[in-house]
């Protein structure tokens, strides 16, 4: 924990930022900045499809929004307000855009890395030209692409991928783990090839106890591509978040889901957990703020705010 004397349980888990956008003021930050109290702020994408430059989205007003490059401002404007910020994706970097068409993953890969992304997770549209596609594609990435339920031992990509990583901030160890959705019926079988698709709640379940118990994590945050909510009985975010017991945060991708504001629920033990998810195509840069108090078992809240990229 280094020199942060610190109680696990003595940190706010409902300080939430869920967009943000140009021009947003990030006053609420100020009042944590110093004294008692240390910020993790934690950005996120998911769905990029290669939007790197603004675009005329369907939903718009007819003026370009979203993209890559708004997303990097934006980034390097709120690390500059915290340096203990973390920057994830939850999956489709690939496929979407002529950018794609031509480079395939090599262009996203490489814009995300000098933007400073920490970590990725895989969506199905990484699979869309195959595993050769992806394994070429990787060198490209400095980043980890995490994913914990893909099993590619028997594929070109074994060995490829983690099944979690841990970041250190302020003193704070922040555990990842990688969801990512069934592959039958939405890619081609040809495309993943012998991947193996194991159960994501067994894995969530697995990996949070790893993380929590066995590398003494102080959050647990799932990078997930297995979409917001269903009313079929199919696994999703709210699923994860209402069967686990020690993940966190759980970031979303895949349906494209766009909230004002972060879902904040309870687990399977009674405790809460948020979920959030950032549209698409960086239309909205996600945020999700954990304060923790440095020497008291003592919570307090930020208010949210909620802008469009």
């Amino acid at each position: 924990m280094g020199g942060l004397a610190m109680n696990r349980r003595g940190f706010v888990r409902n300080i939430s930022i869920g967009t943000a956008g140009v021009g947003l003021g990030l006053s609420s930050f100020d009042a944590f900045a110093a004294g008692n109290f240390t910020t993790i702020s934690f950005l996120h994408t998911n769905d990029l499809h290669c939007h790197i430059e603004p675009f005329i989205a369907s939903s718009s007003d007819g003026a370009p929004e979203g993209g890559l490059a708004r997303i990097s401002a934006l980034v390097k404007k709120m690390r500059a307000e915290n340096p203990n910020t973390l920057l994830f994706d939850a999956g489709d970097m690939f496929q979407g855009t002529p950018y794609y068409n031509y480079y395939k993953g090599e262009l996203i890969l490489k814009l995300m890395t000098e933007i400073g992304y920490d970590a990725g997770a895989i969506g199905n549209h990484e699979f869309d030209d195959g595993l050769e596609n992806i394994l070429k594609s990787l060198p490209y990435a400095g980043f980890p692409i995490i994913n914990s339920n893909y099993d590619f031992s028997e594929t070109i990509l074994a060995g490829r991928f983690p099944r979690y990583k841990i970041f250190k901030k302020a003193g704070i160890k922040i555990g990842v783990y990688g969801l990512g959705i069934e592959l039958s019926g939405l890619v081609s079988d040809n495309n993943f090839g012998k991947t193996i698709y194991n159960d994501p709640l067994k894995t969530a379940i697995e990996m949070e106890s790893v993380l929590k118990t066995e590398k003494n994590c102080d959050l647990v945050v799932c990078l997930s591509h297995l979409g917001f909510r269903y009313r079929e009985n199919k696994v999703s975010d709210h699923v994860i978040a209402a069967e686990t017991s020690m993940t966190d945060l759980i970031i979303g991708g895949h349906t494209h889901t766009y909230l004002e504001k972060p879902v904040d629920t309870k687990n399977k033990a009674g405790k809460q957990v948020i979920i959030n998810q950032a549209s698409w195509g960086g239309l909205v840069l996600g945020r999700v703020d954990f304060v923790f108090e440095k020497t008291k078992k003592k919570n307090r809240a930020m208010p949210t705010e909620n802008v469009k990229a």
